[in-house]
């Protein structure tokens, strides 16, 4: 907004300093109204509503520190300077308690001081309207997701009925390929998530997301993502082939990401994302702070794949790396959350590694053995949701 746009009022009682103020003021740009006292200058305000006052203290009748505590009676955010020929500390105590933006000692030398302190009040007052509209959307936003959390709140076993028929069932392809998953949840709801779909008949998307904390309001975020990805896939293409992947995860991460950022719903999450061709048997796929890592088993032995990436929904602008792997005709992909690591007996994160690989290399012919072999078949409480995704083909 340029200075020509902001109006000002200045009341003060002295003709000359008045006008001399005025004068200044209007060369500077502004459009500038002027009373010869408090109660002129308050009928002035409430009729012309100018978005600066600049006020004597020292006035008859009505002083100017009752014209400040009328004016932020009737406008709390109004930019008040207060313009003084007596320098009391008392006055200025006084002025800045009653919302004063500044308080100057006449005479002024420099008028330019008093357009410096003008363009810093306004500019101020700007600055407080701006963020009152964003707390505003903010908040807008955030009614609803409260709004929506709550629901699930009120009713945990309506929740979790929402969530299980919003994950998938266990897949066939015609190409061979067989995908399940086994989440168990270490409160009635899960933060942990899988989703996984047979596209154009040649592509096999999937992803397990990891939502920080557990509970209610983690499951709303996955409840979240579900729709925002299927959404993202049925109108934008993504995972329809390889090269609307190469293309389009990075951009699903980022409005993820960015997403979480501005609803501050205080979770983050982290994704293994892949698509594989089932003729040409490449996978493309991408890590977003996912640990541990899936394990690949093929005829040769049993490893970790390889990639890393920042975790979703803690920095503003990250990048995503897309990897790219050769699948033998048989193999199994197994993936995990890191709630994983926790029914694992080792102390070390490197000693738990090792001991997940372990059990995966002897008994990742199967969801089901895996399962088994882990000890959470049946497990109702565990200290945090545990996700596991098999991708086989035999």
């Amino acid at each position: 907004m340029t200075d020509a746009s902001r109006k000002l009022l200045i009341i003060d009682d002295d003709a000359p300093v008045r006008q001399s103020i005025v004068a200044y003021l209007e060369d500077s740009g502004f459009d500038v109204l002027e009373a010869t006292d408090g109660p002129s200058g308050l009928a002035v305000f409430r009729e012309q509503k100018p978005e600066l006052v600049i006020t004597d203290l020292r006035m008859p009748g009505l002083d100017g520190l009752q014209v400040l505590q009328a004016l932020h009676e009737d406008s709390p955010d109004l930019p008040v300077i207060v313009v003084s020929g007596a320098g009391v500390m008392g006055d200025v105590v006084s002025a800045l308690r009653l919302g004063a933006s500044d308080y100057l000692i006449k005479p002024i030398v420099d008028m330019e001081m008093l357009v410096h302190s003008v363009r810093r009040a306004l500019e101020r007052c700007d600055l407080l309207v701006q963020n009152q509209r964003y707390r505003d959307k903010l908040e807008f936003a955030n009614r609803g997701l409260r709004e929506n959390l709550r629901v699930l709140e009120r009713d945990q076993q309506a929740g979790r009925q929402v969530q299980q028929r919003l994950l998938p069932v266990p897949l066939d392809t015609p190409e061979g390929y067989h995908v399940a998953h086994h989440i168990a949840p270490s409160l009635y709801l899960s933060g942990d998530f899988v989703d996984y779909a047979y596209l154009k008949h040649r592509y096999l998307a999937f992803y397990l997301a990891d939502v920080s904390g557990h509970g209610a309001s983690s499951a709303f975020v996955t409840i979240w993502l579900k729709h925002l990805v299927s959404r993202m896939v049925r109108e934008e293409g993504l995972f329809c082939d390889a090269q609307s992947f190469e293309d389009g995860a990075n951009t699903m991460l980022q409005q993820i990401n960015r997403e979480l950022n501005e609803t501050r719903l205080n979770h983050h999450l982290t994704f293994f994302v892949g698509v594989i061709d089932t003729q040409t048997r490449e996978m493309r796929y991408v890590v977003a702070g996912h640990l541990p890592m899936p394990i690949l088993i093929t005829p040769e032995g049993a490893g970790f794949l390889t990639g890393n990436g920042k975790p979703v929904g803690i920095f503003a602008h990250p990048d995503w790396e897309i990897y790219q792997t050769q699948l033998p005709e048989q193999f199994s992909l197994v993936c995990f959350s890191d709630g994983v690591l926790e029914v694992l007996s080792p102390k070390v994160l490197k000693d738990k590694e090792d001991r997940l690989l372990e059990i995966v290399r002897d008994q990742g012919d199967s969801l089901e053995s895996v399962c088994s072999a882990l000890g959470i078949e049946d497990v109702s409480e565990t200290p945090d949701d545990i996700a596991i995704m098999t991708v086989i083909k035999r």
